[in-house]
């Protein structure tokens, strides 16, 4: 095998696990709960959004640490962490030592996600690098697709397995990329924020805490408020510090593109409404239609699918009409699923006709939006601001996915008389209105498709705390 394809091989199977933990771990919830004393959805929910919160606050200082101290390095260390944190969260004696694990493991996995592009340019030619970024971003979709029938094949196990495959996958990979890959690293530009994302890692965990307990708290209790409180001025905090950092964690000039700008507000709005419906789908499935593991495994799979088959067409058809039509499309697509979904799903198990269609819609709807914003968010900027914008747009799905699984927490636990049916309708308008309002920040775009004329703002290094 020639060394490009051994490069995009192993980089690719750590991109696959780190992918893969997005997806898998909705499926064990409610083994998890059984396993421990029948732990309450708002403590649970933490086991996905701690993980989703670190892993997107990491991500741009990890690819700066990267650039500095070697990709390879950083890549193996990643992978190793991942591993390690993945056997700590198999070995878990209890729920808050899964959540402190979860929180390595999504650091091994921030490590892992983008040295893996960093690590596979360089090894192709320019004429080869399409193809490589295609089969780069296609492994997250396969990720996801096989992510819910995996989690099911592996709860019947036990739920610890879908943390137990990871340990040897995890040292395989990094004994053979010691090996195989080259070191690469890039001039140094100074030391990443870890500060700034420590805050705004809290600050989204407060936000996260606010909207998951304010049903039980009330949402008037001092404890809402304060939690509410303190995410305001730690945000603050961190867009201030970001304003004067010599290498920030969010380039505040590229928040001044406007296509960029729209592109990340728009993923963070829909990937709160797709991180609601996976949720939504598990405990549908699992809880209220008695479906196994296994069986709601297989059941979610048809979504994932249509995400997998309609993201490339998508792409491909908005460089050729322009993106706006074709995420709009992507956005109305996922909320019609909804729309059919709430018409027709209720007590009784009825799968093929009711909740499959709508979910098979939705995930066409999936396909196409992400067939689409990371092109718009990539449109206006400069080469040499690829990554970091790649990285800004990965950390906006990860923050919308956990704050929507708060969000659906909140809402099933604000059902009258606990009806978990009425909370899922909740939870089904809020993924409908995500879709919609994805589709109207869509529209605000303008025509992107072709590279704009507009100038695009001044991104030099910005000078200030260290």
């Amino acid at each position: 095998m020639e060394k490009r394809w051994k490069v995009l091989t192993i980089t690719s199977v750590g991109l696959f696990m780190a992918s893969l933990d997005l997806f898998i771990v909705n499926i064990a919830f409610p083994d998890m709960a059984k396993d421990f004393s029948g732990a309450s959805l708002p403590s649970l929910s933490w086991v996905l959004n701690a993980y989703a919160i670190v892993f997107a606050a990491l991500l741009v200082p990890a690819g700066r640490i990267a650039d500095r101290v070697g990709r390879k390095r950083i890549f193996i260390s990643g992978l190793l962490l991942f591993a390690g944190a993945s056997a700590l969260c198999a070995l878990a004696p209890s729920l808050d030592v899964l959540i402190a694990a979860r929180v390595l493991q999504a650091a091994g996995g921030a490590m892992m996600l983008p040295t893996t592009l960093g690590l596979i340019l360089p090894a192709f030619p320019v004429e080869q690098r399409t193809l490589a970024i295609g089969i780069w971003s296609a492994v997250g979709g396969v990720a996801a697709a096989l992510g819910p029938p995996i989690g099911g094949l592996l709860v019947t196990l036990s739920w610890r397995w879908i943390f137990v495959v990871n340990v040897p996958i995890g040292i395989v990979t990094a004994i053979v990329a010691f090996r195989a890959l080259d070191e690469i690293r890039e001039p140094d530009d100074g030391r990443p924020d870890l500060l700034g994302a420590a805050e705004l890692a809290l600050g989204i965990a407060l936000l996260t805490l606010g909207i998951v307990k304010g049903p039980e708290w009330g949402w008037t209790d001092p404890r809402a408020l304060g939690s509410f409180a303190g995410a305001v001025a730690l945000i603050v905090v961190f867009v201030r510090r970001s304003a004067h950092h010599h290498a920030p964690v969010i380039e505040l000039p590229l928040l001044r593109v406007r296509s960029f700008a729209l592109a990340n507000l728009a993923a963070a709005v829909f990937f709160a409404g797709f991180g609601a419906m996976l949720l939504g789908g598990v405990l549908l499935l699992t809880e209220l239609w008695g479906f196994s593991a296994l069986k709601a495994g297989l059941a979610l799979s048809p979504g994932p699918l249509m995400a997998a088959t309609f993201s490339v067409p998508s792409g491909r058809l908005g460089g050729k009409i322009g993106q706006r039509p074709v995420a709009v499309a992507g956005g109305l697509t996922f909320a019609a699923g909804f729309a059919y979904i709430l018409a027709t799903v209720g007590a009784t198990p009825e799968y093929a006709t009711t909740f499959l269609p709508g979910f098979m819609l939705g995930g066409a709807g999936v396909g196409m939006t992400l067939g689409t914003l990371p092109a718009v968010a990539a449109a206006t900027l400069p080469p040499d601001r690829f990554a970091t914008g790649t990285a800004v747009f990965g950390m906006a799905r990860q923050l919308g996915a956990a704050i929507g699984v708060a969000v659906l927490v909140a809402l099933l636990n604000d059902s009258t008389g606990g009806d978990l049916l009425a909370g899922l309708r909740r939870g089904w308008w809020f993924s409908l209105a995500a879709g919609l309002g994805t589709a109207a920040l869509a529209l605000a775009f303008g025509p992107v498709g072709a590279p704009t004329k507009h100038p695009t703002p001044e991104l030099a290094p910005q000078q200030g705390t260290a």
